[in-house]
């Protein structure tokens, strides 16, 4: 089906981790929407190549930093208007190592990325939603919330806490008007699947590359997901491994 996105037209969106993979498809995905679009990330040049690309509003942040991302949402608001969607997408693999090996300081950094990265955004962005009594959190998830994988120690537990910290979200603002959704959008060619492939760790990294799907494809799902069409999804993560939902979308390959 084609994916109704006028309801986009001149709303404020934030993308995390925006330089690369799903994060700069999602850009592009919500300017061709017709959103106004923030994008986010450490890599200011990436940012910038990306800006000067979709037309997009560089904003370069540390997300495993709040007070970097709340000047991101100020900047973004100041320039764009109140922001009506967050795109919580920022997440790193890194250290893929058994627990006996995995250096500590190195662990710590996946949580501040992949869990208080979440976190940062959602306390950043629910008081000005709430206030307005309405917007849209998308947390971009993995099916690693669910299965402990070898060597994934760290990136397993964060996506696990990234989708509670969704629920709890959920069941404290949905009643004031703001939809929380998670995405899990299954293995995804990316930067990120190289660094899996080359560790050679679980039965991920011996994935033949064509299992994985293009980052467009989230991309899509991110968008479909603020539209009212993906409202019985509200509180709960869609997945991109369900045919039906790859149907819904028009995703085939």
């Amino acid at each position: 089906m084609a994916v109704e996105t006028d309801t986009l037209r001149n709303k404020t969106v934030l993308i995390t981790g925006a330089s690369r993979g799903i994060g700069a498809e999602a850009a592009r995905a919500f300017v061709k929407a017709g959103a106004q679009v923030g994008i986010a990330a450490r890599s200011a040049d990436s940012l910038a190549e990306l800006a000067a690309e979709t037309g997009a509003l560089a904003l370069p942040c540390d997300v495993a930093d709040y007070a970097s991302v709340a000047e991101a949402v100020a900047r973004l608001e100041g320039a764009l208007g109140p922001l009506d969607v967050l795109i919580n997408n920022a997440g790193v693999i890194d250290p893929i190592a058994p627990l006996t090996d995995a250096d500590p300081d190195d662990w710590g950094r996946l949580i501040d990325i992949n869990i208080k990265g979440v976190f940062n955004g959602m306390r950043a962005a629910l008081p000005g939603m709430i206030a307005r009594g309405g917007g849209t959190i998308i947390t971009v998830g993995s099916g690693a919330a669910y299965n402990p994988l070898e060597g994934w120690s760290a990136y397993c537990t964060s996506k696990a806490g990234a989708l509670m910290l969704g629920r709890v979200a959920d069941v404290e603002a949905r009643g004031r008007g703001v939809r929380v959704l998670s995405l899990s959008p299954g293995t995804v060619a990316t930067d990120m699947q190289h660094r899996i492939r080359d560790s050679g760790v679980n039965a991920v990294s011996r994935l033949d590359w064509s299992a994985h799907v293009p980052p467009d494809w989230p991309a899509q799902a991110l968008v479909w997901m603020c539209t009212a069409d993906a409202d019985d999804w509200i509180g709960r993560e869609v997945s991109l491994r369900d045919e039906l939902i790859r149907k819904r979308l028009g995703l085939t390959g």
